[in-house]
C-alpha cells in the first residue's frame, strides 16, 4: 500500500509561483495514477490535475496553463507547479492516487494536505 504526504504550500502574491510535492511511501508508486485535489473554506473538494502511470496528464480548465503535474518515479514524488497564482487558488492541495482511473474525490482516506494561500 502506498501512503502519501503533501508539502510545498505557503503564502504567496498574486501572480507568484509555488511547488507542491507529493512524496510516496511503500511498494507500487510507479503503477500509481496521483491526483492532486484542493478545498477551499466552505467548498467540495475538486480535483486539480492527474498524471498517470505513463505520464499522461490532465488538468481542470481553472488551472490549465499555469499549473503543471509532474512525476519522479525513482524519488517516489508527484509534483505540481503553480504558476500565475491567482485568490482563487487559496485552498488546501492534497494528493491522493490508485492503480486504476483517478477523477473523483472518492478516496476513503485522506492526508492532511498543505495550505496554498494567494494574497497580497
Amino acid at each position: 500500500q502506498v501512503q502519501l504526504v503533501e508539502s510545498g504550500g505557503g503564502l504567496v502574491q498574486p501572480g507568484g509561483s509555488l511547488r507542491l510535492s507529493c512524496a510516496a511511501s511503500g511498494s507500487f508508486f510507479s503503477i500509481y495514477t496521483v491526483g492532486w485535489y484542493r478545498q477551499a473554506p466552505g467548498e467540495q473538494r475538486e480535483l486539480v490535475a492527474t498524471i498517470t502511470s505513463a505520464g499522461r496528464t490532465n488538468y481542470a480548465n481553472s488551472v490549465k496553463g499555469r499549473f503543471t503535474i509532474s512525476r519522479d518515479n525513482a524519488k517516489k514524488t508527484v509534483y505540481l507547479q503553480m504558476n500565475s497564482l491567482k485568490p482563487e487558488d487559496t485552498a488546501v492541495y492534497y494528493c491522493n492516487g490508485r492503480i486504476g482511473a483517478v477523477g473523483a474525490a472518492d478516496f476513503g482516506s485522506w492526508g492532511q494536505g498543505t495550505q496554498v494561500t494567494v494574497s497580497s
